[in-house]
């Protein structure tokens, strides 16, 4: 026979399911020819005798010849080679496939499946909307996932392509509500939370599990509900966990030194970022004499990169950066660490899923995540009595281990004082009240926005003073106040501006009013230290009680509200009374460096022991246990 005629038999043979006969065949046509179609045949005959692998190296080569299909050639071989878990070579071929097929979702999804998998969000501006417009439902699932993992602010379009093709689908409505809260549509959210809450009425909390735990917090504050917020995604490899991986841990062969070795793990070891603003002052006073230090780093080198020095001063410091989850966990236990500590929890950049493979006999959630981390394999959660208060237990997957006083750290050292500037210099009138909010424009929820509105109505010469850096959130904020009365004028934005620059400009303000259920966190002790009072409101969740805790830490528990009339009341009678006014202002002075909030070495001292009982009970075989520490004798006088 001649090549022609055995590639028609064994393509006979192939249409017939004679799968082992086609082969055949085309072994020995390839023994005198070779080409495109003779290769294609062959990926498709090896596809059905489930030789995946092989059959995407002959579509490989099919793809290679050149041809009208040469291109739909490569997209097969993409797509088996990732089904074959052979993720360089999908990779190899997706990106350039993408290039010229930019349209087509079956490569973006191969290739937006790799790069999220591996930490590279930069193509993915690219490739999300043609995931969320494909007709295959896979397509826009993923579409849904990836927004979800990360803040895509220019994505809210694909949030919404994703819930009106599909606006049954919770997944969907939970990643659109997620978008009408980065942009305050309040319409939308109000009427987005009424099916919410209509369904947990109902008893359905099904939609809870698309929730990102993050997110979850910005509308809800029933802690029994954000312990079942929690967005799996295999993508990234983490899911939830058993108490016999824990139990496995924790029996796990471990040597237990004179000193005890802390490792801490976070994506934000920089000098610039919040989560260092607060810690490394406590971190530069552990004690080496009984304590060893390693700082596990997952920091992108983007942000590396804005350092300014802080990094030297913090001792020793491992990158992870490249590992996976499970390279990473055995780095960690290579070390030898007795106390792991994920300060990162559910935020974005977070590599929590790390503890999942067993990387420490303790392992510790704090700082980050101002809630339990569901999916991760955890025994601690620090808090305070303020944020993790009697009662508030069969809420979380963690043991309780409270500090006396507050859980936040704060560095009095690096963090510069207001060096005094006028409100001119940023555009405020000199001649009226100014109310103030800097946290993050997602925290100002629809109870917020309505007690700011009801403040502003009692108070008429007042301005709202926000920052705010996304236009069209501005412009849902000033038309939600303006439906409530509140003349556009009244309100003012401001962006983000340097460090340095953002502490001078605090104190501009007369009174800072704090968001629920999800509160200002470093930013309320950042107006703490500036001088600023906060107005706050005791909350429902760990989330709602943060400015609480910094408030009592700082000596101004009056300023914790009871409820919403209250808030409303307390922020209208301070700005009657400027008198009270200066008189916590006043407190706040003398108070910086004699309460606990500010005293980084007292803090330490605190942690420093909560590690020894969590060590304790550890050494001695036992599980972990809800644990309070003990305070150490009041200061008499000021600490720097």
């Amino acid at each position: 026979m001649n090549a022609q005629t055995i590639y028609s038999t064994a393509f006979k043979q192939y249409k017939k399911g004679n799968y082992a006969a086609a082969l055949d065949l085309l072994n020995k046509l390839m023994e005198v020819e070779k080409g495109a179609k003779i290769y294609a045949l062959l990926g498709k005959v090896l596809v059905q005798l489930g030789l995946k692998s092989d059959a995407a190296w002959a579509y490989h080569l099919a793809g290679q010849e050149e041809g009208p299909r040469s291109d739909e050639y490569l997209a097969e071989a993409m797509k088996l080679h990732f089904a074959c878990g052979n993720e360089d070579e999908a990779l190899s071929l997706g990106m350039p496939l993408f290039q010229k097929m930019h349209r087509d979702p079956d490569i973006a999804f191969v290739v937006a499946s790799i790069l999220v998998k591996r930490g590279q969000r930069d193509l993915l501006k690219t490739l999300m909307p043609v995931l969320a417009e494909s007709d295959r439902l896979i397509h826009r699932i993923l579409a849904a996932r990836l927004l979800t993992r990360a803040e895509f602010k220019w994505d809210s379009r694909i949030a919404k392509t994703l819930y009106r093709k599909d606006p049954h689908r919770k997944d969907f409505r939970s990643t659109y509500h997620l978008f009408t809260c980065q942009v305050n549509n309040y319409p939308e959210m109000a009427r987005l939370q009424r099916q919410m809450r209509r369904e947990i009425e109902a008893g359905d909390l099904s939609f809870l599990k698309y929730e990102p735990p993050y997110y979850n917090l910005l509308w809800c504050s029933d802690e029994a509900l954000n312990r079942l917020a929690w967005g799996f995604d295999p993508a990234v490899g983490v899911g939830p966990v058993g108490p016999e991986r824990a139990q496995a841990r924790r029996k796990a062969p471990h040597v237990w030194g004179d000193k005890l070795r802390i490792g801490y793990l976070s994506a934000d070891f920089s000098d610039h970022h919040a989560t260092m603003k607060l810690l490394q002052g406590v971190i530069e006073r552990h004690d080496a004499s009984r304590f060893d230090i390693t700082l596990f780093c997952c920091t992108p080198e983007h942000l590396m990169a804005k350092d300014k020095g802080g990094r030297y001063r913090w001792g020793r410091i491992l990158r992870l950066n490249g590992l996976d989850d499970r390279g990473a966990a055995a780095t960690i236990r290579s070390e030898n660490i007795d106390i792991l500590v994920d300060l990162k929890g559910h935020t974005e950049g977070s590599r929590s899923g790390i503890l999942n493979h067993g990387a420490a006999p303790v392992q510790v959630a704090w700082l980050g995540f101002p809630g339990t981390t569901a999916g991760i394999d955890l025994d601690y959660i620090i808090g305070d009595p303020h944020v993790l208060p009697d009662g508030s237990e069969p809420h979380y997957f963690e043991k309780f281990c409270r500090l006396p006083e507050t859980y936040q750290p704060n560095d009095p050292w690096h963090r510069p004082r207001p060096s005094g500037i006028t409100r001119n210099e940023v555009g405020l009138p000199e001649d009226r009240f100014v109310f103030a909010s800097f946290n993050a424009n997602r925290k100002i929820s629809l109870k917020t926005i309505d007690l700011w509105a009801s403040i502003l109505r009692l108070t008429p010469d007042s301005l709202l003073w926000v920052l705010c850096l996304d236009e069209e959130a501005q412009t849902n904020v000033r038309r939600k106040l303006e439906s409530a009365g509140i003349e556009a004028s009244r309100v003012a934005f401001c962006e983000k501006v340097a460090y340095e620059e953002h502490i001078n400009r605090l104190p501009l303000a007369d009174l800072g009013l704090d968001t629920f259920p999800y509160n200002g966190h470093t930013t309320t002790s950042e107006q703490l230290w500036a001088g600023l009072p906060v107005l706050a409101m005791d909350g429902t969740n760990f989330a709602s009680r943060v400015s609480k805790s910094l408030l009592n830490a700082i000596g101004l528990p009056e300023l914790v509200t009871r409820d919403p009339d209250h808030y409303v009341e307390t922020a209208v009678a301070l700005y009657q009374d400027r008198e009270r006014l200066a008189q916590y202002r006043q407190r706040l002075e003398e108070n910086r460096f004699r309460m606990p909030l500010f005293d980084a070495e007292r803090f330490c001292r605190h942690l420093e022991r909560a590690y020894e009982m969590m060590a304790d009970r550890a050494r001695q075989g036992l599980e972990p246990d809800h644990i309070d520490v003990p305070a150490l004798p009041a200061r008499t006088g000021a600490f720097v």
